[in-house]
C-alpha cells in the first residue's frame, strides 16, 4: 500500500458506504459507493484515499427513493465494479486497522460484513472502532442542535453534507477536529468557558467552504500532498480520539449540553435513563435526513440508510402496515410498527391543541409525564387505527393479557370528535432532567427557531401549548406493555409551534 504507511497498520481508516433504500419487506441494502481515507493518528493528516461507485447485482434496487437520498442513479453505477471486484481492496484497507465513522457501528460496519457474506468471503475485522456519533454525543453534546453530521458541519461552517462517501468521511474528520479543539480549550479554562454553549437557534450562518468532489467512477488510490503544505484549517489540534474496542457497548443517549469535568474521560459516563424516559436512539436520528430549518408543510418524505422513513398520513398504505417483535431489554421483546417492512415516523401539520400540557402523572423518577392533546385529521385516525389493530393482534398472539388502550381517544357522546395524545419525553441524567423533544417556533419569516430550555420547567412548556395553538409534529409510534396496560404511545421527536 505504499512505504508511508506503517507496518503495524496503526492508521485510522475513516470509511462510509452509500446504499440503496429497501422499499419492500425482506429486501436488503445494496452498497452503491464505498469511500475511505487513511489518517495518521498522531497528526490527523490524510495519507491515502480510496473511493468507488459499486454496481449492485440488481440495478432495479436503485429506486427513486434511493436516488433522493444520495443522488446515485442506476446509470451512474452501470459501468462501476461489483463489490466482489473491489472486495480485496476493501479488505486490505480495513482489516486490522482502527475503524472510524459516523454511526458506523449500527450501519456501515453491518453493511460491510453483509456484503462480504454475500460473496462468501471473510469480512475484515478492526483492531478498534471509533464511532463519532457515540463519541460526540458523549463528549460534545447537542449544542449544535442534534448529532447529525450535516448539523455539526453547519455549526462549524464546514459547508453542506453531500451524502457521498469520500466527501462525508473528510467532513467527519474535520468535524472531529473542530469538536476536539473546542473541548480542549474548554478543559483548559473550565471556570471561564461556559458549560452550556449551544446554538442560539437553528439558523446558523455558514461559511463557504467547498467540498472536494468524490470520484464518480471506478475507485482509485491517490497519495496526498506533503502534510507540511496543508493549510492551517486542515490541521486543528486535538488532544486525542477516544477509542472503544470492537465489542464495546454503545450508549444511546447523553445529556445534550452537559460537559464532563474531564472532557476526555469516558469512564465518568454512567447515567441511566428511567423506564419511562424516552429511549432516544441518536444513531437512527443521524440517518433521518431532516433539517430543522425546513418548512414542515413542504417537507418531502425521506428514507435513509437506516431505513427509517418520515411519512405523512396520506402517504401511508394501510395494507402495508405491519408489526413485528424485536429484541428489547435483557432478553425481552417489544413490538415495532412497520410500513412496507421497515420502521417509520409520522409527520402531521396543522394539529390543533385541544388540551394543553398535562403534568397530572409522574414517572418512577418523580418527573411529570408531559403530554398534550390534539385534534387528529381523519387520515391520521385511519393510520393510527390500523396501527392499533396490527399491534394489538400481535400483542395478543404473543400472550399478553394487558388491557389495550386505543391510541385514538373516542369518548362516549363525542365519537365524531376524536383526539390523540402527544408525549414530550423527559430524560434523567443524575440530578439533571431535560426535554428530549426538539421544539421550534415558526417565525413570521417562515424560518423555524430552535427553543433552548436552560432547565426543566413544565410551566414554561405549558405556556407554549395552550388550547387553540396549531403545531406541526414529527413523532414515533411506540407500542408499550407495562403494568397490565398496553397500547401505542405517540412520542414527539420534533414540534413546530405556529
Amino acid at each position: 500500500m505504499g512505504s508511508i504507511l506503517s507496518e503495524d497498520r496503526s492508521e485510522i481508516v475513516f470509511f462510509d458506504v452509500e446504499t440503496t433504500v429497501p422499499t419492500r419487506k425482506g429486501q436488503g441494502f445494496a452498497i452503491l459507493e464505498f469511500g475511505a481515507i487513511l489518517v495518521c493518528p498522531k497528526k490527523l493528516t490524510e495519507l491515502r484515499n480510496y473511493c468507488t461507485l459499486v454496481r449492485p447485482t440488481d440495478l432495479s434496487l436503485i429506486s427513486p427513493l434511493s436516488e433522493r437520498c444520495n443522488g446515485i442513479t442506476a446509470e451512474a453505477v452501470s459501468s462501476a465494479p461489483t463489490f466482489a471486484q473491489i472486495a480485496d481492496t476493501v479488505y486490505d484497507l480495513l482489516h486490522g486497522r482502527i475503524w472510524a465513522g459516523h454511526n458506523i457501528r449500527r450501519f456501515d460496519c453491518v453493511r460491510i460484513r453483509d456484503a462480504f457474506a454475500e460473496i462468501n468471503k471473510t469480512a475484515p475485522e478492526p483492531k478498534g472502532t471509533i464511532d463519532s456519533l457515540v463519541l460526540l454525543t458523549q463528549k460534545f453534546g447537542r449544542r449544535a442542535g442534534n448529532m447529525k453530521m450535516a448539523t455539526l458541519a453547519t455549526y462549524f461552517g464546514l459547508g453542506c453534507q453531500t451524502h457521498r462517501s469520500l466527501d462525508d468521511v473528510r467532513m467527519n474528520l474535520e468535524v472531529l477536529k473542530y469538536c476536539a479543539t473546542v473541548l480542549f480549550l474548554e478543559s483548559s479554562l473550565p471556570d471561564i468557558f461556559t458549560e452550556n454553549w449551544v446554538s442560539p437557534n437553528s439558523n446558523t450562518m455558514t461559511r463557504s467552504r467547498s467540498n472536494e468532489k468524490s470520484p464518480s467512477d471506478a475507485g482509485s488510490f491517490s497519495m496526498n500532498k506533503d502534510p507540511a503544505t496543508e493549510t492551517k484549517e486542515e490541521n486543528h489540534p486535538a488532544l486525542s480520539l477516544t477509542m472503544s474496542d470492537a465489542e464495546g457497548a454503545v450508549p444511546n443517549i447523553a445529556h445534550p449540553n452537559l460537559v464532563q469535568r474531564d472532557a476526555f474521560d469516558l469512564a465518568a459516563l454512567g447515567a441511566e435513563i428511567t423506564r419511562e424516559s424516552i429511549q432516544t436512539d441518536v444513531a437512527m436520528d443521524e440517518k433521518v435526513q431532516e433539517s430543522p430549518n425546513m418548512s414542515s408543510s413542504s417537507l418531502e418524505s425521506h428514507a435513509t440508510s437506516s431505513s427509517i422513513v418520515i411519512l405523512e398520513p396520506d402517504e401511508i398504505s394501510i395494507p402495508s402496515i405491519d408489526a413485528s417483535l424485536v429484541p428489547f431489554f435483557r432478553g425481552s421483546n417489544r413490538i415495532e410498527l412497520l410500513h412496507n417492512g421497515f420502521p417509520f415516523q409520522l409527520r402531521c401539520t396543522g394539529l390543533k391543541v385541544r388540551f394543553g400540557i398535562s403534568t397530572k402523572f409522574v414517572d418512577q423518577a418523580g418527573l411529570p409525564r408531559l403530554n398534550f392533546v390534539v385534534d387528529p385529521s381523519s387520515s391520521l385516525c385511519k393510520v393510527l387505527d390500523a396501527c392499533d389493530n396490527v399491534a394489538h393482534k400481535l400483542s395478543l398472539d404473543s400472550g399478553s393479557i394487558s388491557d389495550w388502550r386505543p391510541v385514538v381517544i373516542r369518548k362516549d357522546g363525542f365519537f365524531n370528535y376524536p383526539t390523540v395524545r402527544l408525549h414530550i419525553p423527559t430524560a434523567l441524567f443524575g440530578d439533571i432532567s431535560i426535554h428530549a423533544t426538539e421544539i421550534y417556533k415558526k417565525e413570521s419569516s417562515g424560518a423555524n427557531r430552535r427553543l433552548i430550555f436552560s432547565k426543566f420547567d413544565a410551566a414554561e412548556l405549558g405556556s407554549l401549548f395552550v388550547p387553540g395553538t396549531f403545531v406541526d409534529a414529527i413523532f414515533t409510534l411506540d407500542p408499550y406493555d407495562y403494568q397490565q396496560n398496553a397500547g401505542i404511545k405517540l412520542v414527539a421527536k420534533k414540534l413546530f409551534i405556529h
